[in-house]
C-alpha cells in the first residue's frame, strides 16, 4: 500500500530514479494506493541530463523537483488475487505517465503486475519485459 510520503522506484527510462507520493488519486474514502492506481509524485532523485540526448528522449525527461503522475506497478504489501493466490514484490515501483495515461518513458525495465492489464494500462504492459 502506498501512502502519502512513500518512496517508490521508477522502472522506466523517463529520467527519474526515486519519487515520493504526494497524492493518491482515488474516488473512494481510502487514502492508500494499490497496484494499478494513479498517484501524483514529486521526483526526489533523477539521472543527469546528458548532452547527446535529442528529440523525444529529451522532451520526456524529468528533472528533480518535477511533479508528475504515475501508475503503481508493484507494491511491497501483499495483495490477494481473485483465484486465491497472494502476491507481494520486493519493492514499491511506479511508471510515470502524462495526463492522457501514456507512459513518459519508452522502456519499462522490470516486472509489472498482471492487474495492470485488467485496469486497461495495455501500453505499460506491452513495454514490460515480464508480467507477473
Amino acid at each position: 500500500m502506498i501512502y502519502l510520503k512513500s518512496l517508490l522506484n521508477v522502472v522506466d527510462n523517463s529520467g527519474a530514479q526515486i519519487v515520493e507520493c504526494i497524492k493518491v488519486l482515488r474516488h473512494g474514502p481510502r487514502s492508500c494506493a494499490h497496484v494499478g492506481d494513479q498517484i501524483t509524485v514529486v521526483v526526489k532523485q533523477a539521472k543527469p541530463i546528458s548532452a547527446e540526448l535529442t528529440g523525444s528522449a529529451l522532451t520526456n525527461r524529468v528533472k528533480r523537483r518535477d511533479i508528475c503522475r504515475a501508475i503503481v506497478v508493484r507494491t511491497k504489501a501483499p495483495f490477494r488475487r481473485p483465484d486465491g493466490t497472494v502476491v507481494r514484490f520486493d519493492d514499491n515501483a511506479c511508471v510515470l505517465i502524462n495526463k492522457n495515461g501514456d507512459p513518459l518513458g519508452t522502456r519499462v525495465s522490470s516486472v509489472v503486475a498482471r492487474e495492470l492489464k485488467q485496469k486497461e494500462f495495455n501500453k505499460i504492459v506491452s513495454l514490460a519485459p515480464k508480467v507477473f
